[in-house]
């Protein structure tokens, strides 16, 4: 009988599922609307019976060993998710107390970026490592820290945010009402704002001077820069300077093998890993040059956050 984990990614609008085994094989995945059932208890009872329509419905029998559910704003400590303001549940969620009541399975709950981090170490790129960090570059930026092959949680289960550390004093507003957080200058929506920051402060030819802001996309942006358009080189050169000096800093503090960058803006390959490579040995002490690799996530895009929701479990067990 083949062992498998549940791993579920909750998101905003859709939550995503898999059910995968040791070796990171997804036997079937799936999802249902995050918004659909505004109580929490309705939209526990919708994800487990799909859920066992899927497991029932395998071409072999297993043994689900357990669940781990990576989530916004998750704290692997409490098994809650607090004030997380994309999602329809307020304040503190008492998610994992509430969804034992569904299976009586080992369950484990991380955010989705610390999630992602254990998921490089059991299925990708980061079998070997002891010390890494991964950097998941979508409409935010997140972080997973990993020091002596433990994830780095803190005393309250929310250390290694550096999409909010301040990287530029009075900078840009964020989500979060502070302003100048890295993940304004260094995600997806972070180099939309740069390129009409660009647009609006030079008489440079683009082809982004007829798209409007809600039109636009990371991924047009790194096609227009490999098609030469320099306003957008331009804005990969600024995102990789911010992105590279905040690693630098962060180097400092856990001195990484390897920083994984992971998500859609990560898909831009050179075009985001070199500037960021640059900016960031331009910054390091000496003691730390030429020693931290920057690569990209083995992960599948696809089901990433599902996979590391899954890792999990084999973590913990």
């Amino acid at each position: 009988m083949r062992e498998v984990a549940i791993g579920i990614d909750i998101g905003g609008t859709f939550t995503k599922y898999g059910i995968v085994d040791r070796e990171g094989n997804c036997l079937v995945d799936g999802s249902v609307p995050t918004t659909k059932e505004r109580e929490l208890k309705k939209y526990l009872a919708m994800l487990k019976a799909t859920i066992d329509r899927d497991v029932a419905g395998l071409s072999e029998q297993v043994a689900v060993k357990g669940i781990g559910i990576g989530a916004p704003n998750g704290n692997y400590y409490r098994g809650t998710i607090e004030f997380a303001p994309n999602l329809s549940w307020e304040g503190v969620v008492p998610f994992v107390e509430e969804f034992r009541k569904f299976y009586a399975l080992p369950m484990f709950l991380t955010n989705d970026a610390n999630a992602a981090a254990i998921g490089e170490m059991i299925y990708g790129g980061a079998k070997e490592m002891k010390n890494f960090i991964i950097i998941t570059l979508g409409t935010g930026l997140g972080s997973g820290l990993v020091v002596n092959g433990e994830l780095v949680y803190g005393h309250d289960g929310f250390a290694g945010e550096l999409g909010h550390v301040t990287v530029v004093r009075n900078g840009r507003m964020c989500a979060t009402g502070r302003r100048g957080s890295l993940e304004t200058y260094a995600s997806a929506s972070g180099i939309k704002r740069t390129v009409f920051e660009l647009l609006a402060d030079s008489i440079e030819d683009s082809e982004f001077r007829d798209i409007t802001f809600n039109e636009l996309t990371a991924k047009m942006i790194s096609d227009a820069a490999l098609r030469g358009d320099k306003i957008a080189l331009e804005a990969f050169e600024i995102t990789g300077r911010y992105l590279g000096e905040a690693l630098a800093d962060t180097v400092a503090h856990t001195s990484p093998e390897a920083i994984f960058l992971f998500g859609g803006l990560a898909n831009a390959g050179d075009l985001i890993f070199e500037p960021t490579k640059k900016h960031m040995e331009n910054n390091l002490l000496k003691i730390f040059k030429n020693k931290v690799k920057i690569l990209p996530s083995e992960l599948k895009d696809t089901n990433a956050a599902v996979m590391g929701a899954s890792a999990l479990v084999w973590k913990e067990l």
